[in-house]
């Protein structure tokens, strides 16, 4: 499970996984103090997409992709749609 290296290519790989099939797809947020390193990894148990920074401004992106990916789990409307809007 290689780490992605940049933030753009994470994102478009994220959706992508997301919209392919919504139900199947888990996210993770960790964080290691120690290591002050934040993990974000997007899931649907056949692929295993990660990023991770040490960097403080990111905490800001993947708080953006996280809360774009929930609203989506919880919205109505069709989902690429709403990707689209965003």
């Amino acid at each position: 499970m290689p780490y992605y290296q940049t933030w753009e290519e994470f994102v478009r790989a994220a959706e992508k996984l997301y919209l392919a099939d919504p139900m199947k797809v888990r996210v993770v947020l960790k964080y290691r103090h120690c290591d002050g390193n934040l993990c974000i990894k997007v899931t649907d148990n056949a692929v295993c997409l990660q990023y991770k920074t040490d960097q403080a401004q990111d905490v800001k992106k993947i708080e953006k992709l996280h809360g774009k990916l929930m609203r989506l789990m919880v919205s109505k409307e069709t989902h690429s749609s709403a990707m689209e809007t965003d």
